[in-house]
């Protein structure tokens, strides 16, 4: 059967009409895809946008971050992890004579607290309170409490020890004794600000 010119014309034209339609999006396509992110759920956008502000490698200063980064559980916290994080959890309160307790901090410089001392001696914070987290928070990490009804105002703490009771978004205080923190209880709606991450 003989097609006609006009038919061979259309059709010449209909191919080629669709071959150029095929290589346009494949070049699009193939464009620049290195720039692209995907993005699946509202924690990696999240990751996404820090990471485009993170801190120069080789420190672990966070202190040029503007905002803090609100969290209410451990894969929140291990989701922004190097990022200044903020939450609302308990503070409670242990002494080195604690039952279990040996009086040696677990984190180093493994300090030995049962002669009473209950601070820490930072190279940039000063004297600050020794704390027990969990250990989504790493050693050496500095936090800034604030709303706790036994300390007037704000107050810092250092991260050097950890503890089987301490879970999530609880924190514990130490004190001289077991005695002086049966008196204090546990105190819910503390304000926990991470300022720095680890040494």
């Amino acid at each position: 059967m003989k097609r006609s010119r006009k038919q061979i014309n259309s059709l010449t034209t209909y191919f080629g009409t669709l071959l150029f339609i095929i290589f346009i999006l494949l070049l699009i396509a193939t464009t620049d895809n290195k720039n692209r992110i995907v993005v699946s759920n509202v924690n990696t956008i999240k990751s996404v946008e820090a990471s485009r502000i993170m801190p120069i490698e080789g420190t672990n200063s966070i202190e040029n971050y503007d905002e803090f980064v609100k969290v209410s559980s451990v894969f929140d916290i291990e989701t922004h992890k190097n990022e200044k994080i903020e939450f609302t959890g308990t503070l409670t309160g242990y002494g080195p004579d604690c039952v279990g307790c040996s009086g040696k901090l677990g984190c180093s410089p493994y300090q030995n607290v049962q002669n009473g001392n209950i601070y820490y001696e930072d190279s940039k914070y000063g004297k600050i309170r020794i704390l027990a987290a969990d250990p989504s928070i790493p050693c050496g990490s500095i936090v800034k409490i604030s709303n706790y009804k036994n300390v007037d105002g704000d107050f810092y703490g250092i991260v050097l020890d950890r503890g089987s009771a301490i879970k999530g978004l609880t924190m514990d205080l130490l004190y001289n004794s077991e005695a002086e923190v049966k008196a204090l209880g546990r105190t819910y709606d503390v304000n926990f600000r991470l300022e720095r991450w680890g040494y």
